[in-house]
């Protein structure tokens, strides 16, 4: 007997439930959490900390102290980008992080005359220095002395200043050093490094193929059914890598002309699979995994809500040819329902709904507004988001909702 048609609205409320976005707040811890519902990319905005909110009620405090005992950590990982990672997939991150980077910038310094023993050289040197305890760049610097050098007005034009940063990236994508938080908080960029004993690749095994295949089986996991090219997306991947590693995950077509696939497994489940009938309101980050997996905000909205997201960015792009929300996001049962900024001078949310606003969504948008204010004190997208500069979306959404 064949399956039923996957409707688009019983597809979006999946996507949410693999997300654990549907279920009530529960207990898992925030490693926990990261495991199911994937890598939480981070910006040096608050993304991971509404990520976790969203999903397990988890304060910043919990989030924090996660982050203090190395469950979870902030580190190099797909397309060689920061996301913050359960301890449990530490190694196949820095894996994947070091073949994406395929040493970018090492080739423009080499054109600056700086050679590879120069920097093996540094880079010993910052181990050294790092054995009396964590230390921030320029207390590094002191260190190392003449062993670092800056490179100039054309290394400035280049984006490399001097070569310790090339050092402290490539220490990090072996495992030798980890980059921590100054204040302890995922959401500011001001940074110490410290020796990462022991090193989470010791003992990892894996080849470069290996790590590519086990990125796949997570990311189906996390978010299937997905198309190919968003898998590409998300992990960097060329062409043949991304097949070669499609090709070891037993991946079935979602079918009814679909181009996503996903597990043999959750197809079955996909099909049993009954939303809940009450709404599930959450209010998540922009950059969410829910949308930012697959890079697609167009299939969790409505077309015709679509129609307001140019207004926000002062663009004449129609809303569906978005790269990216403009703002944070309200979800029901993984439907796109509105968008929302924090006022920090107001200490309020603004938002927009797409949908007849009620009293359970009221609710839920002044829980968030209480969580912000008591324990983030702003919200932030990305690290150059600031008050002021978000001001225009802000004043937009108002003049959206009337």
């Amino acid at each position: 007997m064949g399956h039923a048609t996957i409707t688009p609205e019983r597809l979006r409320a999946w996507w949410a439930h693999k997300q654990g976005l549907l279920e009530p707040l529960a207990h898992s811890t925030p490693g926990g959490e990261l495991s199911r519902a994937g890598w939480a990319r981070s910006v040096g905005g608050v993304g991971p900390y509404l990520t976790l909110q969203a999903r397990g009620g988890h304060s910043r405090a919990s989030v924090d102290a996660a982050v203090a005992a190395r469950e979870i950590h902030e580190l190099p990982s797909a397309r060689a980008c920061t996301y913050v990672v359960p301890a449990s997939d530490y190694a196949l991150a820095l894996m994947v992080a070091a073949a994406a980077d395929k040493g970018a910038e090492m080739k423009v310094a080499v054109k600056l005359g700086v050679t590879e023993k120069e920097i093996d050289a540094l880079c010993d040197a910052v181990l050294r220095a790092l054995k009396s305890g964590p230390a921030d760049p320029d207390a590094i610097r002191d260190v190392v002395g003449s062993k670092a050098r800056s490179l100039g007005l054309e290394g400035q034009k280049k984006g490399i200043s001097s070569t310790l940063p090339l050092a402290l990236g490539r220490l990090q994508l072996t495992g030798d050093i980890r980059r921590v938080s100054t204040n302890s908080r995922l959401d500011q960029q001001r940074y110490r490094y410290a020796l990462w004993e022991p090193n989470p690749l010791k003992g990892c095994k894996l080849t470069v193929e290996e790590s590519h295949a086990a990125l796949a089986r997570l990311y189906f996991q996390w978010i299937g059914p997905a198309s190919v090219a968003e898998f590409q997306w998300f992990s960097g991947l060329g062409v043949k890598a991304a097949k070669d590693a499609l090709s070891q995950q037993a991946l079935v077509p979602l079918g009814d002309g679909s181009d996503r696939l996903l597990l043999p497994q959750d197809l079955e489940a996909l099909h049993a699979f009954k939303a809940p009938k009450d709404p599930v309101y959450r209010l998540t980050s922009g950059l969410d995994s829910l949308v930012l997996l697959r890079r697609d905000h167009r299939s969790l909205a409505e077309a015709a809500d679509l129609d307001s997201l140019p207004a926000l960015t002062n663009s004449g792009t129609a809303g569906g040819a978005l790269a990216d929300l403009p703002c944070h996001a309200i979800f029901d049962r993984g439907r796109l329902i509105g968008l929302w900024e924090y006022d920090q001078p107001s200490e309020s949310i603004a938002w927009l709904s797409f949908i007849q606003r009620n009293s359970d969504l009221d609710a839920s948008v002044k829980i968030e507004e209480e969580y912000v204010r008591s324990q983030l004190g702003d919200a932030r997208a990305f690290s150059l988001d600031s008050p002021k500069s978000r001001q225009p979306r802000i004043e937009a959404l108002r003049r959206a909702a009337g």
